[in-house]
């Protein structure tokens, strides 16, 4: 067996690379450009540690693939009024679609990545499983609902037992310099948080102005445009109101943005496209699962039905604040990932 192991030289992909060594595996590691202007220091750090490590290291030039997929998915969602996460799609279309694809040109049979995750296989069912990782309080399998049954099949997630404490330990302790670096907060590709700007750069567009109004029909004032505003939204609407007012939601077709009282923003229906189903291959019926809509968001107890090929709806026990369209709907069984949805 050989593993190809991910590496953004960050202290996570780092670490994953040291305990694919420890396993005594051949491995390579590879790092993804992902766009221009992508910073050089990360190739140059993970190349570092794949040389202290004694394995190969290869940089893949994924930018065309990573602009007209991720970039593209991220730009087109916001226009159509929705609040995307890029992160979600990149892994299934780039990181175990087209960096996967690479190293198994170079002999990799496995792709070891930095998530918080992990992976049983193969059940009973014949299925295999995405579970979560042992510690909650990193667990990243929220972001990697849409792998396939085959992407499972090839993925390792060496951190899935680990704090990030620890990982962090074990990174200063093999002397990786990313050991006390902090963690992204940010989209990969807009490092600044500026949504705006980036989306008018990429698609070459201005987004026309127009009406804030309230739910009860009353005018507030004018919006810069709706890719700069997301439902749950307060800060920044840029007008004066008696009592706090929140994005509730955002019609395209009207080009308007509609406000009203944070009580207006807790619903307990979703509807969801787009499924991907991991632990079973239909969902029959009902079931009962905890589920969430973003992804710092602790789950909460619903019941799901599946409504189509790639539909479903969750009812959540209790009203859950700013379901989001564009976001992911992911349900859980236990520490299993059922699977997930788009929001509607």
């Amino acid at each position: 067996m050989k593993v190809g192991v991910a590496m953004s030289g960050g202290v996570d992909s780092s670490v994953a690379a040291l305990l694919v060594k420890q396993e005594g595996v051949d491995a390579l590691g590879v790092t993804m450009r992902a766009f221009e202007g992508a910073p050089v220091r990360d190739e140059e750090d993970a190349a570092a540690v794949a040389a202290r490590l004694g394995f190969g290291h290869i940089t893949v030039d994924l930018c065309d693939e990573f602009r007209c997929t991720v970039m593209e998915y991220f730009a087109n969602s916001y226009i159509a009024g929705e609040t995307p996460n890029p992160c979600v799609y990149c892994n299934k279309v780039i990181k175990f679609g087209a960096l996967f694809d690479s190293v198994r040109e170079h002999g990799c049979d496995i792709i070891a990545t930095g998530h918080y995750a992990r992976v049983a296989k193969p059940t009973a069912s014949g299925r295999v499983l995405l579970e979560r990782a042992a510690f909650r309080e990193k667990d990243q399998s929220y972001v990697l609902w849409q792998l396939s049954q085959s992407q499972l099949a090839g993925a390792m997630f060496p951190l899935g037992g680990y704090t990030k404490q620890q990982v962090r330990e074990l990174a200063a302790k093999n002397g990786f310099v990313s050991s006390d670096r902090p963690d992204s907060q940010d989209i990969c590709f807009v490092p600044d948080g500026c949504y705006r700007e980036f989306i008018e750069e990429f698609t070459g567009k201005t987004f026309t102005p127009g009406e804030f109004v309230g739910t009860d029909g009353k005018l507030w004032g004018t919006h810069k445009g709706l890719i700069g505003y997301t439902v749950g939204q307060r800060k920044g609407l840029g007008i004066s109101a008696p009592a706090p007012l929140f994005v509730i939601r955002k019609s395209v077709e009207e080009n308007r943005v509609y406000l009203g009282s944070n009580e207006e923003l807790f619903s307990k229906r979703v509807d969801a496209k787009d499924i991907n189903l991991i632990a079973v291959e239909r969902i029959d019926g009902s079931m009962r699962v905890t589920a969430k809509t973003r992804y710092s968001q602790k789950e909460a107890a619903a019941t799901v039905y599946q409504t189509g090929d790639g539909t479903l709806t969750a009812e959540f026990d209790e009203p859950q604040r700013a379901i989001t369209p564009g976001q992911s709907l992911v349900l859980y069984d236990g520490d299993t990932v059922v699977g997930g949805g788009i929001i509607c």
